[in-house]
């Protein structure tokens, strides 16, 4: 991308902060033209505000899909936790505005956000994890919906942006929602200026969700937002054989009858390392066109890894705890684990090459600063 030209414009392509962007003649037929029509044009008086505040936010980074229902605020949620267990200062922004779940996925729900001479303050899950979300402003009952249009969601990132005093922190990570709309298009013009280390994209294994999910990588090449790297969701089912619970189909009634009891008993004598050592594994969706993977050699962005679908990791988001915590995601962290440590290295190879002067504190292993 050259200036405010994205990198696959028409020739003579005015610019999208131009006044004509998407409706002078040689916008005709072009990819960006619907985008470049409807945004905003112009300098934004509010971007000097939001410098200000991300002075102190060493790397940002955009958690994004858009199809919903992948686990996207699960997996920012679990990044969160992650990083913050290396010792680094992190800040979460939930931008799902109309289904905020982040609060819940990290044991905050019921929390206000409160104010002081600094701006307002993020709510903590420990004191080098910070989080804001509109759960945190919201004092209607949780199922009141907040029905906003686009100017009104605008206007709450921006207010975000400009007014949470995250103080000096590592990592800023945004959850977005589903989509490439109001919520996308305000947070990468807010955030452009300043630096945005990149995109992690999710999906799921299935045609379905990636049919989507590659218009949120063409959306960061747009936006000139780099792609950090593509995560492959709920990636089979796998879970260890002792978790399982075996049910008996009466084909009479067409009923089932826990039998769980009887075999686990039958593996406890007749083999019982099984027990220990034995994962069950299923494929839940359809992924025989190659997956994530696959889609990633296609568009030439990074692969960074393959999450199972563990329902530790379930009962962890549901219960706000870290899945790093006491092993029992022993199917989920460690991949999770890989595919974090996959991004950190990045991020810091990038600031390497770039010849940024590294803080006191390196991106992995840091002490924590007091």
């Amino acid at each position: 991308m050259d200036g405010d030209i994205p990198e696959n414009a028409n020739e003579h392509c005015p610019g999208s902060q131009s006044e004509t962007a998407g409706t002078s003649d040689s916008c005709a037929g072009c990819p960006n033209q619907g985008a470049c029509a409807t945004a905003p044009k112009g300098p934004d008086p509010d971007l000097v505000d939001i410098a200000e505040r991300m002075a102190t936010v060493k790397h940002k980074i955009l958690v994004c899909s858009c199809k919903g229902g992948v686990g996207k605020s699960t997996f920012s949620a679990q990044l969160s936790f992650a990083l913050a267990g290396m010792d680094h200062r992190v800040g979460l922004m939930d931008l799902d505005i109309c289904g905020p779940s982040l609060p819940k996925m990290l044991g905050l729900e019921g929390n206000r956000i409160h104010q002081s001479n600094y701006g307002w303050s993020p709510v903590y899950v420990d004191n080098n994890l910070g989080v804001v979300s509109i759960s945190f402003m919201h004092s209607e009952p949780d199922d009141v919906p907040a029905a906003w249009r686009g100017p009104k969601k605008n206007n709450l990132i921006k207010t975000f942006l400009k007014q949470v005093h995250w103080g000096e922190i590592d990592f800023l990570v945004i959850d977005t929602p589903p989509g490439t709309s109001d919520e996308h298009l305000t947070i990468v013009q807010s955030l452009l200026g300043t630096g945005i280390d990149g995109a992690i994209i999710v999906t799921t294994p299935q045609e379905v969700s990636m049919a989507d999910v590659r218009k949120g990588v063409t959306f960061c090449r747009m936006s000139n937002v780099p792609v950090l790297g593509v995560v492959e969701n709920m990636s089979g089912l796998s879970q260890p054989l002792s978790e399982f619970k075996f049910m008996k189909l009466m084909k009479d009634t067409g009923s089932s009858v826990d039998v769980t009891q009887d075999m686990i008993s039958c593996i406890r004598e007749n083999a019982p390392e099984l027990l220990d050592d034995v994962f069950a594994c299923s494929q839940v969706f359809e992924s025989s066109g190659g997956g994530a993977e696959r889609m990633c050699k296609e568009m030439g962005v990074p692969f960074l890894g393959k999450v199972p679908l563990d329902p530790q990791l379930g009962r962890a988001a549901e219960r706000g705890k870290s899945c790093f915590e006491a092993d029992k995601c022993s199917v989920s962290a460690p991949a999770l684990k890989r595919i974090i440590e996959k991004v950190v290295a990045s991020i810091k190879m990038k600031e390497d090459l770039s010849g940024v002067e590294q803080k006191a504190s390196p991106l992995i292993g840091s002490a924590r600063r007091q």
